[in-house]
């Protein structure tokens, strides 16, 4: 990804909301990465402690942590998010140090940011942005992520073209209306893992990529060796009659987060049997078929069945890698 983007001509911003790691993040500041994106204020200290000093929190402003805001902004480059004038007349009554403010575009994803179409709106953010001392306009923020619920590859093209096309139409239109720079940043993983040409966008913030997850596999965006985590979960129970065998790990280490198989079956993860200290394939006709808090039941073959002993350890793929990742918050880095 650091390559791709160096090929594109674009900044590389990671999103390190799945990994949450300090390990994890030295390995991007190898590939000479020195700006970062998080998902919340919390997150942003915790990395600024580590020593990033260049930070992005794409989650719109929180007015009821401007103090956390205030000592962040004295601490490092700060880039926050905008969604209304509102919002950034409170900032410029109480921000303490200066930040760079970006505008939060939806371009399809229906979940925040100002509507693409509304730009009269979006050119009153970023004039008042303008207007102020302590406040520098950033550009134009979106996260496309829309691709998730695309069918193929070629949907999640045309849904990134779409984008970058209602992003460069704002861009135009602002610089018309006198505004001096604007920039463009995208960060959804599937438009940054299939698109090959990034270059019309200004930065990327992917951040799932860095994992990858059985989501990602569905959609297209990786294949299976590309999948780097997975969720060690020991095996308390089995179920001969149901062909299930029970582990721990549930809800609050895997998510809710689910796919739907051709049979209209749920699954909740994959399944990979342990393979020295990684793990090995993962099993056709095994998957994690229901969660509660701590439970999690797999469905699975005789033949596995008999090849799995209580206090075992069974790996689960997870749907989603950034919200197994948040809840176990404590990666084990395997060679």
């Amino acid at each position: 990804m650091a390559d791709k983007a160096v090929k594109s001509g674009v900044v590389f911003r990671p999103h390190f909301k799945t990994h949450q790691s300090p390990v994890i993040g030295e390995f991007f500041r190898k590939k000479g990465v020195n700006k970062i994106t998080v998902s919340s204020v919390d997150m942003a200290f915790f990395f600024a402690e580590e020593g990033w000093d260049d930070i992005t929190i794409a989650f719109p402003v929180n007015i009821l942590q401007i103090d956390r805001i205030n000592q962040l902004a004295g601490m490092i480059k700060l880039h926050l998010l905008v969604e209304s004038t509102e919002t950034i007349r409170f900032l410029a009554d109480h921000i303490t140090d200066h930040v760079s403010v970006w505008i939060e575009v939806d371009t399809g994803q229906k979940r925040s940011g100002i509507d693409a179409e509304d730009k009269d709106s979006i050119l009153n953010c970023a004039s008042a942005i303008e207007a102020l001392k302590n406040l520098s306009f950033g550009g134009l923020l979106t996260h496309a992520g829309h691709t998730y619920r695309a069918s193929s590859t070629e949907e999640i093209k045309r849904i990134y073209a779409d984008s970058i096309k209602k992003l460069n139409s704002l861009r135009d239109k602002l610089l018309r209306k006198g505004i001096k720079e604007v920039k463009l940043s995208v960060g959804d993983t599937p438009s940054c893992s299939i698109v090959e040409d990034l270059s019309e966008a200004d930065e990327i913030r992917p951040g799932n990529f860095v994992y990858y997850d059985l989501k990602q596999l569905e959609l297209g965006s990786c294949k299976e060796e590309d999948i780097a985590v997975a969720v060690g979960c020991p095996v308390v129970a089995k179920c001969p009659r149901r062909n299930e065998v029970i582990v721990y790990g549930g809800a609050v280490h895997l998510s809710k987060e689910h796919l739907v198989d051709s049979r209209n079956c749920k699954i909740f993860g994959r399944i990979a049997m342990e393979s020295g200290e990684k793990w090995g394939t993962v099993l056709d006709d095994s998957y994690v078929s229901s969660l509660s808090q701590e439970h999690g039941v797999i469905k699975t073959t005789p033949e596995i069945l008999n090849q799995v002993n209580r206090g075992d350890i069974l790996y689960i793929i997870p749907v989603h890698s950034c919200l197994a990742a948040n809840l176990l918050r404590d990666p084990l880095i395997l060679p």
